[in-house]
Order: structure tokens, then C-alpha cells, then sequence
């Protein structure tokens, strides 16, 4: 019998589990599975958004949107059009519920298990199709998925349940090559994101003009120290890089950022002796703060605004 089986909803850049429904099967094949769950999630950022993985006589299907993937499991024989409409509605429901804040701030997981409500709801639907009391356009999702296929991920892409492969993105099916994480869109700049770039380039332009005047000095002064000049720069460049890091999704983007921090720590500390402790508090400040907001700003999905 062909049937949905479980989902749940899964924050993409850290694979938090937000929700999901709590009717697991304890069988063998069933419990394999849930490993394929943790194991996808920890990669939704490098996937595409739109997934199938076929795990024998079980199907995984996902779609991801505004940094929230959409997981379900069901039998190999489920329609895969259903299987779509079906995280569609999960999609556009939790959209509705719960604002982008508080998935972004989000720290235990299951916060919203409250959503299992609506999952065992739509579930139940979806499993009884002659049933259906919601009357979808079967035909623009047929279409979308022609045009657009979802990405199949082989189980050897994955590796053994126990320990995660490295998965290569290379081809969309249908689609030809896409560009992996480095050309993904970035969610939706923030009030305080905006500030925080404002902030990093007023320390930039500060940085760069005590540069400047570290030079004439040093020019009119053969004994002042070279080394100062550099830490100038080095926080410019550092500064600047920040407001890049915030504006472009880059590989390792989290590390750098942190790298980038620590580097203005420590150009601060060198020039402890040119600025008084409100200008060290101030530029390290900005800097913390930019440093989060690159971290908060994660790569988003598709936006829902296909037809379905």
C-alpha cells in the first residue's frame, strides 16, 4: 500500500529539527531511514532545493524555502506529484505560523512539535486521496516537476548510515549543471543586518584614515613604527571583509567570519597605545556584532511562490 509515513521540518543551516510527526515504526528498514534523515539534514545548505532519495522500498522527498526544509518519508510506490503537494501545504502552513525570527533564533529542537497537529492532519489527507477534501491543481505540479525534476540522491552519495560521506552536488536533473553553495541567494537583510554593515565600513573608513596619517607621520618621523601603518590596513581590509562576507555567501563563510573577527582583535590589541579604551571597545564591538549578523544571514531556498 502506498503511503506517507512521517515528516518533519528541519532548520537548513544547522539541520535543527523544528518539528515532526511522531508515529515512527519500529522496523528495521523504518529505523535505517531515520538514519538517512539525520544524514541528509546535516547537508541541506550543499543540496538543491528540491530532493528525492530512493532507499529501497522507501522514498525521502524534500523541499527547502526560506532556510526551512520540508522532509517526508513514504513508500517507493507513493506518487511522487502527491508527494510534493503534500510538502508544499506543510510548506505554506508553517510559513503562515511561524515567522522567519523565530525559526532563526530557534535553540531546542522540536520547539514547534506543535506543528505534528497540522502534519498528522495533512498526513492523513494525503493517505486516503479519494478522500481528498482540498482540491489541488495536480497538473501545475506535474508541470513543475517535468520542467524541473528533484535532484536524486543515490544512497552511495550518503555512504553508510554511520558515518556521512561527502556529498557532490554536480547535476540538477533536467536542469544541467547548477552552482553549488557559492552562488546560493542569502535570506532577506534585517534592520540590524544593515546597521551592522553601516558600522563595519564607518570602522573600515576610520581604520583607513589613521593609516593614512600613520604614514605622514612616518614620513615626517623616522622613528615611528612601520608596524602601526600595517595594523591600520590590516583592519580596513578585515572590516571590509566583513561587509563582503555579509552581502556573498562564500564557502566556509561561518569560519571566516570568526577568522576575520579575531584578526581585528588583534589588530586593536597592537594599537592599544594609539586609541583610548572607548575606541578599542567600539571597533571590536562592531566587529562581534558584524560576525553574528554574517551568522544569522544563512542561504535560503526557493521562495514558495510556485504554483501548486
Amino acid at each position: 500500500m502506498s503511503m506517507i509515513l512521517s515528516a518533519s521540518v528541519v532548520r537548513v543551516r544547522d539541520g535543527l529539527p523544528l518539528s515532526a510527526s511522531t508515529d515512527y515504526e519500529q522496523s528495521t528498514g523504518m529505523q535505517e531511514c531515520r538514519k538517512y534523515f539525520k544524514m541528509l539534514s546535516k547537508k541541506l545548505s550543499q543540496l538543491p532545493d528540491r530532493c528525492t532519495l530512493k532507499t529501497g522500498q522507501y522514498n525521502i522527498n524534500f523541499i527547502s524555502s526560506l532556510g526551512v526544509s520540508y522532509m517526508m518519508l513514504c513508500t517507493e510506490n507513493y506518487p511522487s506529484v502527491l508527494a510534493f503537494c503534500f510538502l508544499d501545504e506543510l510548506q505554506k502552513e508553517f510559513i503562515t505560523t511561524y515567522n522567519m525570527m523565530k525559526t532563526n533564533t530557534a535553540i531546542r529542537p522540536y520547539c514547534f512539535i506543535e506543528f505534528d497537529n497540522f502534519i498528522q492532519r495533512t498526513k492523513q489527507r494525503y493517505n486516503n486521496t479519494r478522500s481528498l477534501s482540498t482540491k489541488m491543481n495536480l497538473a501545475d505540479m506535474q508541470t513543475e516537476i517535468k520542467l524541473r525534476p528533484p535532484y536524486q540522491i543515490s544512497v552511495s552519495e550518503l555512504g553508510s548510515p554511520n558515518g556521512f560521506a561527502h556529498v557532490s552536488v554536480g547535476e540538477y536533473k533536467g536542469t544541467g549543471k547548477i552552482s553549488a553553495a557559492p552562488h546560493q541567494r542569502l535570506e532577506p537583510v534585517t534592520l540590524p543586518g544593515i546597521v551592522s554593515f553601516v558600522l563595519s565600513l564607518l570602522c573600515g573608513a576610520l581604520n583607513l584614515i589613521r593609516g593614512f596619517h600613520a604614514i605622514e607621520s612616518l614620513l615626517q618621523n623616522e622613528g615611528e613604527d612601520f608596524s602601526y601603518v600595517i595594523a591600520f590596513f590590516l583592519g580596513t581590509a578585515a572590516c571590509l571583509y566583513q561587509c563582503y562576507l555579509f552581502v556573498y555567501y562564500t564557502g566556509w563563510r561561518n569560519a571566516k567570519s570568526f577568522l576575520t573577527f579575531g584578526l581585528i582583535c588583534l589588530c586593536n590589541m597592537y594599537l592599544y597605545e594609539l586609541r583610548n579604551l572607548w575606541q578599542l571597545f567600539f571597533h571590536v564591538t562592531v566587529g562581534a556584532f558584524s560576525t553574528l549578523q554574517i551568522r544569522l544571514r544563512q542561504p535560503q531556498g526557493k521562495s514558495p511562490d510556485y504554483n501548486v
